[in-house]
Order: structure tokens, then C-alpha cells, then sequence
């Protein structure tokens, strides 16, 4: 791409992006939904002037990882650990009954080959984090109870969904599984997960006293947060399997994930917290809509088969799965009533970029043809669109219930 024609695209993704959140805001739409409708209308879908490249995406990235920086920032800790079983229940659920449920209704009922209905239950799995977070800050219920059960599950749930994709996409490539990446990925993901808090500890100390006792110039902690990013993605590069699906999942745990525990580390003087994020908070804004309009530039309606009755028996059979194995995970936790559970199922049910990587392998590794391939974005688009409605109703609902 010239750079005069990546200009013009991120132009066009910045300004669409704020106009169709300012109409989706004035509605009393979740403005996130807006953004990623601007996504759909400049994108292939509609009027196709924008196409998804490698600096877009790696801009996206960007701001996906800022939101979950900010949403470490306003995490509760505390609430978090007491909350910590309901969100291994709700991901351990979450993923486990879609992928069974949408295997076993390719595979049996509609004879679909054994590696596309293993594709299908893939796709059915992971949560989009960065959809759900989003809708809860949009709707200012970010310190809820609930809240914290959905991050915990959904940072939990997009890990299980990523060690799925590097599973399934050596077994699509090659017709067996490469143990030795998977297992690579998943000791890399564990050690991860174990070493994180206690970096993010040190490197958020550092960053506190530097910034108190030794800072001359300002711009220091936009410099260090990004130059942070960088840093944990490149390193995700250095570990990743050589296949660009074992270096995503990498990424996901060395880079995304590190700022969830490094947001939460910062926050051991309030007044520096302020400081963080009145200084963040523009880059916050700048980055994370074009995370979203990716998200609908990467889905084109134009390619779904609306008039094939199989598309719409395999959309039906499949979305209920996809929507039931989400929310009832939420019903078997303790403790919360009916509404709450409710509340946590539905916060669950979005796919996201992570089910339109899984739809986009499946197509490129000729594991789907045209018609299943729709059909699973239909999907993924459905699961990513309604859900947030749904959430602004039942918060409101409770709302009134606790009133």
C-alpha cells in the first residue's frame, strides 16, 4: 500500500468511526456498535473503500491492548480474586460446550467433514473481550460484580480459544497435530499467566518512582506505555511458534494480556492513577475505534448465501449453540440471582475478531466452503451486533430491580 492511500483509509476509518458513534451515542446505541458499523459500511460489505492491511491491523492491535490497559486501571483486585472460580466456571463452559455443540451438529446432523466441524466448533468458542469490555464501559458498569466475572472469563475463554486455533490450524495444514507447537504455546501461555502479576509489579514501581523522583521532561508515561507494547509484542515475535497462528496466540498472551495485570499494578496511589490516565486517555481514544471498525471491516455481508436454506438450518442449529453454551455457564454459579446470571451469559455471547480469524483460517485452509464460511460469519456478526442491546436492557432492568 502507498503511503498516500493508508492515509486516506485511516482518514476515513478516524472520522467514520466518531461520526457513527456520535449517531450510534445520540440513539442510545452502545457507541462501540457504531464503530464497528462503520467498519460494515466503508468495508467490502457496502461501499468498499477501505480494505484491512497489515498496518491497520497492527494499529487495531494497538488499541485493543490500550482498552484492556484502561480496564486494568479500573479493575478490582480484590474483587477479581473473590470472583476468580464463577469466571473459571463461566470460560471453562463457555468453551467447552460451544466447541462440543457446534461439532457434534456439523458432524452428525449435517455430515459435514471431520476438520470443518472441528472449525465450527472453533469458531463458537472464544469470547471477543474486546466487545464486551467496551459495551460494559460504554454503559459505565465496568466496577460491577458481574463486570469482574466477565473479564476474568473472557481473558480465560480468548486463551483457550487461541490454543484451539494453533491445535486446529496444524491439524487443517498438515492432518496431524504438531504436539510440539501446541504444547510450546501452552507452556508459554501458563509461565505467562504465572509471571505476569509480579512483572507487571516491579515494572509498575519502577514507572511510579521514575516518574516522582527522576522525570524532567513530560511525555513520559505515554512514551513508556507504548514503547511497553512494543516491547511485549516483539517478544511475543521471539517466542511465537515460526507459524503466524503460534506467534498470535503468543501475542495474545505476552502483549494483550500483560496490561490487564500491569493496569491493575498501577493503581497503589490513586493521585498517580489520575495522572495515568487523564495522559493515556487521548491515545485511548485515538486507537481503540479503529480496533472496532476493523472488526467490521473484516466481515463482508456480500458473501453470505441469504437464499440457501442449509446456510439458514446451520446459522439456526449453530447460533443457539453459541448462544446457550455462553449463557449457561452463568447459571451454574453460586450465590448471584437469576438476573445477574443472565447478565454475565449475555456479556459473554460476542465473538468478535476472534471468531473472524477462526471463519478467515478456516476459508483460507479450504477447511469451509463458500456456504459454511457465511454461515459462520453470519454468526460471529449476530453474536457480535445483539448482544449489546440485550446488556443495556438487563442493566437497565436491574437497575430498577435494586431501586
Amino acid at each position: 500500500m502507498e503511503m498516500h492511500e493508508f492515509i486516506l483509509s485511516l482518514l476515513i476509518i478516524l472520522v467514520s468511526a466518531r461520526i457513527f458513534a456520535e449517531i450510534f451515542s445520540y440513539m442510545k446505541i452502545p457507541p462501540v456498535l457504531g464503530e464497528v458499523f462503520a467498519g460494515i459500511i466503508i468495508g467490502p460489505s457496502l461501499l468498499g473503500i477501505v480494505e484491512v492491511n497489515e498496518i491497520i491491523k497492527i494499529l487495531a492491535e494497538v488499541g485493543i491492548i490500550l482498552l484492556l490497559f484502561e480496564v486494568g486501571l479500573e479493575t478490582d483486585i480484590k474483587k477479581l480474586q473473590k470472583e476468580g472460580m464463577k469466571s473459571v466456571t463461566v470460560a471453562l463452559f463457555g468453551a467447552v460446550v460451544p466447541f462440543l455443540g457446534g461439532f457434534m451438529i456439523s458432524y452428525y446432523i449435517f455430515e459435514l467433514p471431520l476438520v470443518t466441524s472441528l472449525f465450527v466448533g472453533g469458531t463458537l468458542t472464544a469470547t471477543s473481550i474486546g466487545i464486551t469490555v467496551r459495551v460494559l464501559k460504554d454503559l459505565g458498569k465496568e466496577r460491577t460484580t458481574e463486570s469482574q466475572i466477565v473479564v476474568g472469563a473472557a481473558v480465560l475463554d480468548d486463551v483457550i480459544g487461541v490454543i484451539l486455533l494453533v491445535i486446529l490450524a496444524d491439524f487443517a495444514l498438515t492432518g496431524q497435530v504438531n504436539l510440539e507447537n501446541t504444547i510450546k504455546i501452552i507452556i508459554l501461555v501458563a509461565f505467562f499467566f504465572a509471571t505476569a502479576p509480579a512483572l507487571a509489579a516491579v515494572m509498575s514501581k519502577f514507572i511510579h518512582i521514575y516518574d516522582l523522583k527522576y522525570r524532567k521532561l513530560p511525555g513520559f508515561i505515554p512514551t513508556i506505555i507504548i514503547s511497553l507494547i512494543l516491547f511485549f509484542s516483539y517478544i511475543a515475535h521471539l517466542f511465537g511458534a515460526p507459524e503466524i497462528i503460534g506467534a498470535f496466540a503468543a501475542g495474545i498472551a505476552l502483549s494483550r494480556r500483560f496490561f490487564l495485570p500491569f493496569g491493575i499494578a498501577l493503581k497503589a496511589d490513586p493521585h498517580f492513577v489520575e495522572k495515568l490516565e487523564s495522559q493515556m486517555r487521548p491515545l485511548i481514544y485515538l486507537f481503540t475505534p479503529i480496533f472496532f471498525v476493523t472488526v467490521g471491516l473484516s466481515m463482508n455481508l456480500k458473501e453470505i448465501d441469504f437464499g440457501s436454506s442449509t446456510f439458514w438450518l446451520l446459522t439456526f442449529s449453530l447460533l443457539i449453540i453459541a448462544i446457550i453454551g455462553k449463557v449457561g455457564g452463568a447459571y451454574l454459579i453460586k450465590g448471584v440471582s437469576n438476573l445477574k446470571r443472565l447478565i454475565i451469559g449475555t456479556s459473554m455471547v460476542p465473538r468478535g475478531e476472534v471468531g473472524l480469524i477462526f471463519a478467515e483460517l478456516g476459508r483460507t485452509a479450504k477447511v469451509f466452503t463458500n456456504e459454511i464460511y457465511s454461515a459462520v460469519v453470519f454468526i460471529v456478526i449476530l453474536t457480535t451486533l445483539i448482544p449489546p442491546f440485550i446488556m443495556k436492557y438487563l442493566f437497565k432492568l436491574e437497575d430498577k430491580v435494586e431501586k
